[in-house]
């Protein structure tokens, strides 16, 4: 099976090129994939599956059965793009300005048709069931808590839940399944500043927010350096700061935007109470108030280690087992994460680094991948989804 995995993906390559660079030239941000929503599930359908369709708003789901009882395996695919303007020139390049699968998940989303072929093909040689699920807006707008809101994880319920991601840190063929936090817990905060506006030439007479928010800047970022042992892994960062609308009018008001990225819970809630004690002082201290806001919480993503043995063991028969490497875990933060706190799962980077020394890295204008990843990706996902019916 292994190896007919293998060869179904070399022949599958051309097929996979071109989804991939469909999608690529026809990018869609989240909540808004219809067309890649339809192709996917044209696609589905033409395979002879019963296909659910906006599932999380426009997620697609299919079931695959086997020869018979057995457990349910979940493979996740992300679909959407991002708001880039696209700078690689390739000549699939996207077609809507400002819109760009800058991160990969146009390939995720053809490596995952070409998954739902070949298990549909060798259905008859193992037990159990996959789902598929082709899931929109995963680029920080949840909509990985959306599909599971509309039922994904029930009817039937997965047993394990496995993807991956392409991921151009990598070389081309590198593989890494390990078990533990492998990407970062997310939260989103939004910091308003509350002051006493008033005339430029005036500042006795105010409270002047941009002085304050400058000084939270300061206070902020130094949180993690002095607050965390310096084995523990922790981001703050302050992304954006508006205030002021003339030069001669001390603002009233100052917004600021940023991000808390931990892998760990209790790191995450001394990064937060520590904001709080450091803004309540410097606020008293000038006479301003403020408020502090929370959203988007992604958990860190975790792998188990039983599902990731599996994983790692079934991705070893298709690249060399020297090929398997591990990473100290990204600050980055990955939705899937929302299934793997459901259901003990695994999610695998494969290394897809391209030749070129032009391209950019993940969320980059000038983003590109090594398509020779493609069916490379395809034969370990299948490879894994079918090795984890067999051993369950």
């Amino acid at each position: 099976m292994n190896e007919y995995f293998q060869r179904r993906s070399r022949e599958l390559a051309p097929a996979l090129v071109a989804w991939r660079r469909d999608f690529h030239h026809h990018p869609e941000l989240g909540f808004q994939e219809l067309r890649t929503a339809d192709r996917v599930a044209a696609h589905l359908r033409q395979l002879g599956l019963e296909v659910r369709t906006g599932v999380g708003r426009t997620g697609v789901v299919a079931l695959v059965e086997g020869r018979g009882p057995g457990p349910t395996v979940l493979l996740r695919f992300d679909m959407d793009a991002l708001p880039v303007t696209e700078a690689t020139g390739l000549p699939f390049a996207s077609r809507h300005e400002g819109i760009m699968h800058a991160c990969g998940h146009d390939g995720h989303t053809a490596i995952g048709m070409a998954v739902a072929q070949m298990l549909v093909e060798t259905a008859a040689h193992w037990p159990g069931r996959v789902k598929l699920l082709f899931q929109p807006a995963e680029e920080g707008l949840g909509g990985a808590a959306a599909t599971i809101a509309d039922g994904v994880l029930a009817d039937p319920q997965p047993d394990q839940a496995f993807g991956l991601h392409l991921w151009n840190a990598l070389p081309l063929g590198q593989v890494v399944a390990q078990p533990g936090p492998l990407m970062a817990a997310a939260d989103r905060f939004t910091l308003t500043i509350i002051g006493r506006g008033g005339h430029g030439g005036m500042p006795h007479t105010t409270v002047d927010a941009v002085l304050v928010a400058s000084q939270a800047v300061t206070l902020l970022q130094s949180i993690v350096s002095r607050n965390l042992p310096p084995h523990e892994a922790a981001v703050l960062s302050v992304g954006s700061f508006h205030a002021g609308d003339a030069f001669n009018v001390i603002a009233e008001t100052a917004v600021l935007t940023g991000t808390i990225r931990t892998l760990q819970p209790d790191v995450r809630s001394v990064l937060i109470r520590r904001m709080e004690e450091m803004l309540d002082g410097l606020v008293r201290a000038h006479g301003a108030s403020y408020t502090l806001e929370l959203a988007d919480h992604t958990p860190a993503l975790v792998n188990d280690p039983e599902a990731t043995r599996l994983a790692a063991a079934a991705a070893a028969t298709v690249v060399a087992p020297s090929q398997l490497t591990t990473i100290a875990p990204l600050m980055v933060a990955e939705d899937m994460a929302e299934f793997l706190t459901r259901v003990p799962g695994c999610y695998l980077l494969v290394g897809a680094r391209p030749d070129a020394a032009t391209v950019g890295p993940h969320h980059s204008p000038r983003f590109d991948f090594a398509e020779e990843a493609l069916p490379l990706a395809a034969a370990i996902l299948a490879t894994v989804a079918v090795e984890a019916l067999r051993r369950s």
